[in-house]
């Protein structure tokens, strides 16, 4: 599977949600909700966001902003 760049992914490997940022040999490589480092994830533990998982992230990283825990 080809994820686009600009989907949200899950690293099944570790559960992080990230967006695909591009692929880099057979790596996709993705980055955190609201930046961060990226990291490399083979393409066979990278599946899509569900849109629950996409709001559940997105809303974490806004209440993490809003108490000052985030840029």
């Amino acid at each position: 599977m080809t994820l686009r760049v600009g989907a949200y992914a899950v690293d099944t490997r570790s559960g992080r949600l990230g967006r695909v940022m591009g692929h880099e040999g057979p790596y996709v490589q993705l980055r955190p909700v609201g930046g961060g480092r990226e990291w490399d994830v083979p393409p066979e533990a990278v599946r899509m966001a569900t849109p629950a998982e996409r709001l559940s992230e997105g809303t974490a990283y806004v209440n993490a902003r809003s108490r000052g825990e985030r840029p």
